[in-house]
């Protein structure tokens, strides 16, 4: 060490520096500036970009959700109206059948009864010819016609 060289190197020292600092003070530290301004001004629009668009994401899903609700309500719709129709239909071709059934019932019932009179009308014919048959048989001797449906007439009654 050499004390005799020291008020010189102060000397360029303080210069160097002051050199250094006015080049980073006018030059380089404006620069750096306007890049991290840059920098910031690039991610606040960036995130601007990104709340804008996913802005337009929620109004578009909503209304995507919106309309799947609206096109649910309207098949919804659509399948009450059918079962509506078909429940109509089926209600209208049963209560037709039945009425058929019913009057085919109603003509059955009648042609039973009628048979059913013609058989006890010749039910009787055939009782007293029956009786009368019998009582010759039994007794030798026949009996008239009035004679066997009073007594068949006195037995129904008794």
């Amino acid at each position: 060490f050499d004390p005799r060289t020291f008020p010189s190197q102060l000397f360029w020292l303080a210069v160097t520096f002051g050199a250094l600092y006015f080049l980073m003070a006018r030059i380089a530290l404006p620069r750096i500036g306007e890049v991290i301004e840059e920098r910031r001004d690039r991610i606040q629009r960036d995130l601007d970009e990104a709340s804008r668009l996913k802005a337009e994401t929620d109004a578009a899903l909503k209304a995507y959700e919106q309309s799947l609700a609206d096109a649910r309500g309207k098949a919804q719709g659509l399948a009450k109206e059918t079962r509506d129709r078909l429940a109509a239909e089926t209600d209208a071709e049963r209560h037709r059948v039945e009425g058929e059934l019913n009057a085919k019932l109603a003509e059955t019932e009648k042609q039973i009864a009628a048979t059913k009179a013609r058989a006890l009308a010749s039910v009787d014919e055939i009782a007293a010819s029956t009786a009368a048959d019998v009582v010759s048989l039994l007794t030798g001797k026949g009996a008239s016609d009035d004679e066997v449906r009073q007594a068949l007439a006195k037995a129904r009654a008794g």
